[in-house]
């Protein structure tokens, strides 16, 4: 497996800067580095029409969400986006540049939830939250201009979990969901990822992935709840259309992939798109990794599609080489 000429500069910074692995730093530094990693590599920040702060209720006091709303009046499609960070890491603030261009690029209104984080609040807390948060917000789509009836989930590594794991308590319970978006998402927790072999100390490994799941997994028997690790569900017929995206040199590479699978084989439509050479965290970088914006742009066009908005005019989004599409 060969690095892409863009990871291998992004790597070759990184280890001549001997910038630590999250994992080797404490809490308070790892959320930082975190931070300033994802705000170094985001690229322009895009304006947008309207971007406001509130507050709605969760199952342990007030959650924090941040609406994105483009130009436009009356409801509107909308995503409920999760950020990244192995449910101890990450923040609004580190989703933001992810918000801002989906919002823009849909167009649709996103909301980003500021779920508890471990392991002050293990799992199940971000579940419960994001799936509250879910719920709330369909229920009161008036307040904040939604479209009931367009209404998505999706988010990126623990996001991307978590999106998935409110996909199977909505499906019990609602509300119904036009789409999920999966990019490079924890599927399994219950065994070690398959690879890449090579724990790089200044890329994503399975050495970061073991610690975050230290962190969130109080109890090792959680990792074979399905909230937890949605590939271990029995059934997984009935969800929403689905957009999974892996990277080829992510240690969470082929759960992700055989999330996709699984979902196809249960009939739900479903498009697998993976990119040659890239890491995780790539998606979040689209000012260090040009296929971290043509990533971007193809779940855009995804969810237009699933909104039934008319296509982008300035014409099709390009896919990756090694793109699959499975389902309908």
């Amino acid at each position: 497996m060969a690095l892409h000429p863009e990871v291998a500069a992004y790597r070759a910074a990184r280890a001549a800067a001997g910038t630590p692995p999250l994992y080797a730093q404490t809490l308070p530094e790892a959320r930082a580095a975190d931070l300033a990693a994802i705000r170094a590599g985001g690229g322009v920040v895009e304006p947008v029409a309207e971007v406001r702060d509130e507050r709605i209720p969760g199952p342990a006091g007030e959650l924090p969400v941040r609406v994105y709303r483009p130009a436009g009046r009356g409801p509107l499609p909308t995503l409920l986006y999760f950020f990244g960070g192995g449910w101890t890491l990450g923040s609004i603030d580190t989703a933001d540049g992810i918000c801002r261009r989906l919002a823009n690029a849909v167009p649709c209104q996103v909301v980003t939830v500021g779920y508890r984080l471990a392991p002050e609040h293990p799992f199940p807390a971000a579940v419960h939250d994001c799936h509250a948060a879910t719920r709330w917000i369909a229920g009161h789509a008036d307040r904040l201009g939604v479209d009931p009836d367009r209404l998505a989930v999706g988010g990126d590594s623990a996001g991307g979990n978590l999106a998935a794991a409110v996909t199977l308590l909505c499906r019990a319970g609602g509300p119904r969901l036009a789409a999920q978006l999966l990019v490079y998402p924890n599927t399994d927790q219950s065994g070690d990822p398959a690879g890449p072999v090579d724990d790089d100390p200044a890329l994503f490994n399975r050495r970061s992935v073991a610690w975050y799941r230290t962190h969130y997994l109080a109890d090792p028997a959680h990792a074979r709840d399905p909230l937890a690790s949605p590939l271990l569900a029995d059934d997984l017929s009935g969800l929403p259309p689905a957009l999974v995206v892996t990277a080829e040199l992510d240690p969470l590479r082929a759960e992700g992939q055989r999330y996709a699978e699984r979902l196809s084989a249960a009939g739900v439509p479903v498009e697998l798109e993976h990119y040659p050479g890239m890491i995780h965290g790539f998606f979040a970088m689209p000012g260090a990794f040009a296929d971290g914006r043509r990533a971007q742009e193809s779940a855009a066009a995804f969810l237009r599609e699933r909104f039934g908005l008319p296509p982008e005019q300035d014409g099709p989004v390009t896919a990756p080489a090694g793109t699959g599409v499975h389902g309908g």
